[in-house]
């Protein structure tokens, strides 16, 4: 099984995260539940949703909830980055 870094999963496209997921849940549980750990995905959350939803595809609800987290925590990111000169013109003052 390939290497799963959270660089991998931002690049990976929604089918290919759902697979990755469900590939997960069948033969490597343990993995997908570190996954979602280093992801910082809310175990409840996740919960509710798997309860909420039991007809439903696992590795889809699954890797919606891992997108939503990514995507979160890219904004996060991306808000602590210093735009470019700040410093420059700090060091003027």
């Amino acid at each position: 099984m390939i290497e799963i870094n959270l660089q991998s999963l931002e690049k990976l496209a929604t089918p290919d995260l759902e697979s990755l997921i469900n590939d997960l849940i069948k033969n490597d549980f343990s993995r997908l539940v570190q996954l979602l750990y280093r992801i910082d995905v809310s175990e409840q959350k996740l919960k509710n949703i798997l309860q909420e939803n039991p007809n439903e595809n696992a590795g889809k609800l699954i890797a919606a909830v891992v997108l939503e987290r990514l995507a979160a925590t890219k904004k996060a990111r991306e808000s602590f980055k210093t735009p470019l000169g700040i410093d420059d013109q700090e060091e003027r003052l």
